[in-house]
Formats: C-alpha cells, sequence, structure tokens
C-alpha cells in the first residue's frame, strides 16, 4: 500500500480494564500542493495515491477542465522531507493552451467552499453558469433495486477501508448495466470524488452521461456541484443530504438521492429517473 497506509501501536482498553497493547492500521493524511503551471493553487489533506487524477477532478469541479484535452502534463515537483528523500507531495499541472488559467481568486474560494461551505441563490446560479455540461436533459432510467446494491458493492471495493476503518469512497456506476466503472478512497470525501471525476476526464469519458455517483456518506453541496461540473446526472449517498444540496440538485436537474441503505431510499429530487420495475415483479405473485 506505501504511504496509503502506516502502522502504529496503540493501547485497547475494554469497560471491563482490560488492556492490550498492539499495533494497528492507519490511513495516511498528507498535503497536496497543487499547482497550475509552477502557480500554487491549493494545498489539500488527502490519501497520497491517485493525486493526479485528484488534482484533474478538483479543476472539473472549479470549471478549469472539461476534457482530456485540456491537461497536458502533470508531474510531482521536488518536495523533500529532513531526510532528503522526495514526498511526492507537490504536483504540477500544464493546461493546453487553449485553457485559460484559475482565476487568482480561485484559491481562496475553495479555502472558504472547503472550511465553510457556501450558501445562497448566488451560489446555485454560478454552478450553472460555469458548467460545461448540462444534466437536466440525461435520459437515465435506474432500477430502484439495482441502486439499492450500490453501496454494497461501493463497500466491496473499500479495499484500505477494511485495513483502516477510516476512509471515505466514491463510486462511478454504469446506469445501463450497474457495474461499478472505478473506485477510489480518501481521508476527504471531496478527494475521493475529485478523484473519481479525474479518472473519467483522464480516460476522455466527460461529459459523465449515463452514470451514478456513488458516495459512502452524506451528499453536500459540493458533492452536487461536482457531479454537475462533471456531467453526472444522479448522486446517491447512503446519509442525508444537506438543504443547499438538494437546492442544487433541483435547480440543475439533478436526481439526488440519500438514505440508500438495506431495502429503501429517499429521492429528493427527479424521481423521474428512478424505476420499479424490478421491485413490483418481485412483489407480483407468481401466476401458477
Amino acid at each position: 500500500m506505501g504511504r496509503i497506509t502506516t502502522r502504529r501501536r496503540v493501547t485497547r482498553i475494554r469497560g471491563d480494564g482490560h488492556i492490550v497493547q498492539r499495533p494497528d492500521t492507519l490511513a495516511v493524511e498528507e498535503p497536496l500542493e497543487i499547482r497550475v503551471g509552477g502557480q500554487s493553487l491549493v494545498v489539500t489533506m488527502r490519501t497520497p495515491g491517485n493525486d493526479v487524477e485528484l488534482a484533474a477532478g478538483f479543476l472539473v469541479s472549479e470549471g478549469v477542465l472539461a476534457g482530456a484535452d485540456d491537461l497536458v502534463t502533470a508531474r510531482y515537483c521536488a518536495g523533500a522531507d529532513a531526510d532528503g528523500t522526495n514526498t511526492y507531495n507537490v504536483l504540477d499541472l500544464v493546461l493546453a493552451p487553449h485553457v485559460p488559467p484559475p482565476a487568482p481568486e480561485l484559491a481562496r474560494s475553495f479555502t472558504t467552499t472547503s472550511a465553510c461551505g457556501v450558501c445562497g441563490k448566488d451560489s446555485i446560479d454560478a454552478i450553472s453558469i460555469r458548467s460545461s455540461f448540462t444534466v437536466a436533459d440525461d435520459p437515465l432510467t435506474v432500477d430502484v433495486a439495482t441502486l439499492l446494491t450500490f453501496p454494497g458493492l461501493l463497500r466491496d471495493h473499500q479495499n484500505v477501508f477494511d485495513k483502516t476503518g477510516g476512509l471515505h469512497a466514491a463510486a462511478l456506476f454504469d446506469g445501463r448495466t450497474g457495474e461499478p466503472v472505478v473506485v477510489r478512497e480518501d481521508v476527504g470525501r471531496h478527494n475521493a470524488v475529485d478523484k473519481v471525476i479525474g479518472w473519467a476526464l483522464t480516460q476522455g469519458l466527460l461529459p459523465l452521461r449515463g452514470h451514478i455517483l456513488q458516495v459512502s456518506g452524506r451528499a453536500s453541496f459540493e458533492l452536487v456541484q461536482k457531479a454537475v461540473m462533471a456531467g453526472i446526472p444522479m448522486l446517491s449517498a447512503v446519509s442525508a443530504p444537506s438543504s443547499l444540496a438538494a437546492d442544487l440538485a433541483d435547480d440543475t436537474g439533478l436526481t439526488l438521492v440519500g438514505f440508500v441503505r438495506g431495502d429503501s431510499l429517499v429521492a429528493y429530487t427527479r424521481p423521474d429517473r428512478l424505476s420499479t420495475n424490478s421491485i413490483e415483479s418481485l412483489a407480483s405473485p407468481d401466476p401458477s
């Protein structure tokens, strides 16, 4: 796993006073400085791995990138620790000549949204204006029974979570087949989504029409924003959405589904994309 996980000696104490010392596995959290054309843009805390996807996905979410041709190269810069070993915590991206550089205020905006959240109709309008894609007209239809399997399939692919119990995950599912396309893990749920979207960008798959984004936690405004900016028509979460997430989903025509657990879910917007054919067939009596 490399620097994705690390070992640490811990003390486990039970309520009956029994004490055991043993090694434990933790998810690694380290800073990543993202540069564009040699200029520092943001520093984000993440689990090392798939850093190019993370950086590319972040730039898709912020309206800088919209296709594989927009990104020329990405390379690690010197970022040595006390022993002189490269930490691989500084990544520099080179954009294609036709792509305008990120606005200087992007770094300040990112700090605000990641730390404090954003609110208000102005924020929703800004996403609608900045997005290169539209999701409102996507003809995607997903059977509810299929959608209910996604959290379990996502969990089955969380290899690092099995070792640490401390990572978020995001997955992209094909709406036609119900099969997982890509799964990514990270200490930050936003980072996990950025890695999924960044992967799709590098594969030339944007916009992600006909796909579903499944996340392991709640659905925030930022996650709906990232889905819309990547052209994903449906966001499914195992927990609740925020009010502003639902407002943005409603405004952009994205299907937002929460509490996807067991045998039920809650559709907050665009339930017309959800079909109950298989559930109805399972519930129907056998004619024989």
